[in-house]
């Protein structure tokens, strides 16, 4: 459903044509209707309260049965709101038609509840004898107040509410006046003043409340809208980025393909001279390979496209075929990759499989780049209470203080340097770190310059009875 803002509404008024349903968007009606019995909701103990400290008051001082059956009147009312409103919650979309239901159900029920409320201070004013009636009146002034606060988001409901409570402010105001006829100067025309000057203090007061959240209304709306427009761009560039680095991966799986083949010697020697720029290009296009993979990995997980898989599985496993996994690669750098996890008792986690491979991988890696030839990569686990926490220590470089951010950012190397042994795309730590947030877990790691670093994962251990 399109969402219109209504622009050019002067704050100092409010034109009652507005205020129809035919005129406004049909969503802004439905949610002035859900914003006004979500706070009537939330407001309900305490209009209890108010209602039954009222009501001992007026037993102690006033007739006890009529105070509780004015009581019991309120609370009647209180009941046939809770009704409707657990009517509205039942839908979980509302058209004109049922809006304009709902706005009918609202006013007659706000028309019982203002009579109830009313009925009951007039019945204490008639009890009084002549004199200010402070405690009908003050009770009367602290509903009209408490609706203009809470009951603004439906106008028409609002307006027959402070009606009502008008009509029954000048009842009582009035009431010594018509008894006794007295002079102007005397004190019952003055609480008859007092009283115009304090409607119009309500009525000046459900103004600023209204416009207040007619303000915030729009303001959420125009949100709503940049909110869709958003997720209309974010599509927009998710579609493009994959179909671009579907694209790209095509021809570049060709160009790779062959540059391998001429570098093996397959398809005949190749010149001294040549072999130097092939070599070059082959890792290259293996960089750019890796490159759009990772384009692709973080695009689909920032778009909610990745299904995971989860299973109970054995760290003890993850890590072996981590390590048999990256075995090669280190052979290459001249590292000892060691997987610490003989004679040990096995814990049981809960995860996607290929994708905390995924997450070993990367780490595992950015290990072996960064260590000393002939150093020494650890794989392990240990758990402390519920938590198993699964670390890649090595005894590289280090990492400097403060940057956590270039670590765990997209595009970015703690050594971005051209002089770095090994290349990098800079998204394997910010997927890892998405991928480990979607199994609850956290991915930190621990660093000290020129000793190492130990990268590791949290994530919550599974029961055994649960995994067997």
């Amino acid at each position: 459903m399109e969402i219109k803002t209504v622009t050019g509404m002067d704050d100092d008024t409010l034109d009652d044509a507005e205020l129809d349903v035919p005129q406004e968007p049909v969503a802004r009606a439905e949610q002035q209707l859900r914003d006004y019995y979500n706070g009537s909701k939330g407001l309900i103990w305490q209009r209890q309260a108010i209602f039954f400290a009222a009501t001992v008051l007026t037993m102690f001082y006033f007739d006890a049965y009529r105070s509780l059956a004015c009581y019991g009147a309120v609370l009647l009312t209180e009941v046939i709101d809770f009704a409707i409103s657990r009517r509205l919650d039942a839908h979980s979309r509302l058209d004109e038609r049922q809006i304009r239901g709902f706005r009918r159900w609202i006013l007659a029920a706000t028309a019982l509840s203002a009579l109830s409320i009313c009925q009951f201070v007039i019945i204490i004013a008639l009890q009084e004898p002549s004199g200010g009636h402070f405690t009908p009146l003050f009770f009367l002034l602290s509903a009209a107040i408490f609706a203009a606060m809470n009951n603004h988001q439906i106008v028409s409901a609002l307006a027959l509410r402070l009606a009502i409570y008008g009509a029954s402010f000048l009842f009582i105001s009035l009431l010594d006046i018509l008894r006794e006829a007295p002079p102007m100067s005397s004190d019952h025309w003055l609480h008859f003043f007092t009283v115009l000057f304090s409607m119009y203090f309500i009525v000046d007061c459900s103004f600023v409340f209204l416009k207040n959240y007619r303000k915030n209304l729009q303001q959420m709306e125009v949100l709503r809208e940049e909110h869709e427009r958003t997720k209309v761009a974010y599509r927009a560039k998710s579609q493009f980025v994959s179909v671009v680095s579907h694209e790209l991966r095509t021809p570049l799986t060709s160009i790779k393909g062959s540059l391998d083949l001429i570098n093996t010697g397959i398809l005949g020697s190749v010149p001294d001279q040549f072999q130097s720029v092939l070599r070059i290009a082959g890792r290259n296009a293996e960089r750019l390979g890796d490159l759009i993979n990772d384009i692709l990995d973080l695009q689909k997980i920032e778009s909610g496209e990745v299904a995971y898989k989860f299973a109970p599985m054995d760290v003890r496993d993850l890590i072996a075929e981590a390590v048999e996994a990256n075995k090669g690669f280190a052979d290459k750098t001249s590292i000892t990759l060691i997987a610490d996890i003989d004679g040990r008792e096995g814990e049981i986690i809960r995860g996607d499989e290929r994708r905390l491979m995924q997450v070993m991988a990367n780490m595992i890696s950015n290990a072996l780049k960064f260590s000393h030839e002939g150093g020494k990569v650890t794989v392990g686990y240990s758990r402390t209470g519920d938590t198993v926490r699964i670390a890649v220590a090595d005894q590289g470089v280090g990492i400097p203080e403060n940057s956590r951010d270039k670590v765990f950012g997209k595009f970015t190397q703690v050594d971005s340097t051209d002089q770095r042994a090994f290349g990098g795309t800079g998204l394997g730590m910010n997927i890892s770190k998405k991928i480990v947030e979607q199994h609850d877990g956290r991915i930190d790691y621990e660093s000290t310059v020129g000793v190492g670093t130990t990268f590791f994962i949290d994530l919550k251990a599974w029961d055994q009875a649960k995994a067997a």
